[in-house]
């Protein structure tokens, strides 16, 4: 079966799913390969659940009329979403970055759709398989979506822009994250600049940073539209609070508009004026934007603030990387707060050969901030600790600082809580 009947295919049974348990009338299963399961083998239990036909790529599986045998049901999935999103024809922005893209991503979401029938990406769904996957969401009532694209290795957004053909982009911001994979830093400038690459040659259109000479010359040769602090931006706006919550100003026809937000640390002014940008572009009112982002509310342990009976707790613990971690403590240095303050971080994952340098260099901001307890989490952390011979609590694990916490428990400060995803740290909240 060609890409053309499949498609004919879906119109019918609109319903993507990649889980057998989930079937339903309607629906397409695409037996999908994990690290450890073959999809191939849930095709028959799809079917039997209610999936009216599974895409497969093993012949042993192939059952007749409602199994549809395809070379990589994974390609097939990337191909069948490229068609569908290049048939409705709708506005696509792409959002790739090494910090902040998914808090933009949420943030753009809500000002966009305080105009628009707007389809967004869901959690973090932005790889080969989730790019494609939220693609497939689209219906003829959208008119407009936004796609985030993550990448772990060179070539990653190259494909995924492919898949998407974005009209418009914005990369967050460059920095040093998945070098394990990546290779070296150069790797993922050259990565994140694949976005570029692609709009530069479709004529398409890129909301970007105006004080970001490394993203300007990343980006020449295309449409720009700026925002920032500068006053020449197309969108400008500044900073004023940040104890702990972000409340920023920006400026439409000389009108000013004050924001609070509910986003911790005044790092997120470069998220919120990438929205503010992009609202302002496709004429959402003033008053919309600035009601769209004082209304968001983060959520999945990003950029949180938590008054538990104990303490007051800054949840970042998403996910880190060496510039993500850098800047979560130097704003947690300037926040201003009457009592005592610890900072709680785990390792940083995926950083290869530079790991224990980094960490180390983490280690060395978190001691030039002065901060009255400070506590490390992780095996990468525990070599660095060693290798510094800093004052500093060191955990092999998050469940074991977790326990120690439970024996020991801090009370009436305030905490920045931060480590990669795997660290799983936020598991720490429940006894702080």
């Amino acid at each position: 079966m060609d890409i053309s009947e499949l498609y004919s295919l879906f119109l019918h049974y609109p319903q993507i799913t990649t889980d057998s348990r989930t079937c339903r009338s309607g629906s397409l299963f695409f037996a999908i390969k994990g690290k450890n399961f073959d999809g191939n083998s849930f095709a028959g239990q799809a079917l039997a659940h209610g999936a009216d036909y599974a895409v497969i790529d093993n012949a042993g599986y192939y059952t007749g009329e409602r199994t549809v045998l395809v070379d990589d049901v994974l390609k097939t999935l990337q191909h069948l979403a490229r068609k569908h999103r290049r048939m409705l024809g709708l506005p696509v922005i792409g959002i790739t970055g090494t910090n902040g893209k998914t808090t933009t991503k949420e943030l753009l979401a809500a000002v966009l759709s305080a105009k628009f029938n707007l389809l967004y990406t869901q959690g973090n769904l932005n790889n080969q398989l989730g790019v494609p996957l939220t693609l497939l969401r689209l219906t003829r009532e959208h008119e407009m979506a936004v796609i985030e694209m993550g990448a772990s290795r060179k070539g990653d957004i190259a494909e995924l822009a492919e898949i998407a053909q974005p009209d418009y982009g914005i990369v967050t911001n460059v920095g040093r994250a998945h070098l394990e994979g990546f290779g070296s830093f150069d790797n993922v400038v050259s990565t994140k600049a694949e976005l570029y690459d692609y709009i530069r040659r479709t004529g398409g259109v890129v909301f970007i940073k105006k004080e970001s000479k490394e993203l300007q010359a990343m980006a020449e040769g295309i449409e720009q539209v700026t925002y920032g602090t500068s006053d020449d931006a197309f969108a400008s706006g500044h900073a004023f609070g940040n104890s702990p919550l972000l409340v920023f100003d920006w400026k439409q026809q000389g009108k000013v508009h004050m924001v609070e937000t509910s986003l911790v640390g005044a790092y997120n002014l470069d998220n919120v004026m990438a929205a503010v940008c992009a609202g302002r572009y496709f004429k959402v009112p003033a008053e919309r934007i600035s009601r769209a982002i004082a209304s968001y509310e983060p959520s999945n342990n990003r950029s949180q603030l938590k008054k538990t009976p104990s303490n007051s707790l800054i949840i970042d613990a998403y996910n880190a990387n060496p510039d993500s971690m850098k800047a979560a403590i130097s704003n947690f240095a300037l926040m201003r707060h009457d009592g005592p303050r610890a900072v709680i971080l785990g390792d940083m994952k995926e950083l290869g050969s530079d790991s224990l340098r980094l960490h180390e260099e983490v280690i060395g901001e978190v001691e030039a901030c002065g901060f009255d307890h400070v506590i490390l989490a992780g095996g990468e952390f525990t070599r660095a600790a060693a290798e510094c011979a800093c004052d500093a609590a060191v955990y092999p694990s998050a469940e074991s600082l977790t326990e120690a916490l439970r024996l020991a428990p801090l009370k009436g400060f305030c905490i920045l809580i931060k480590g990669s995803r795997g660290m799983e740290m936020e598991q720490v909240v429940e006894v702080l």
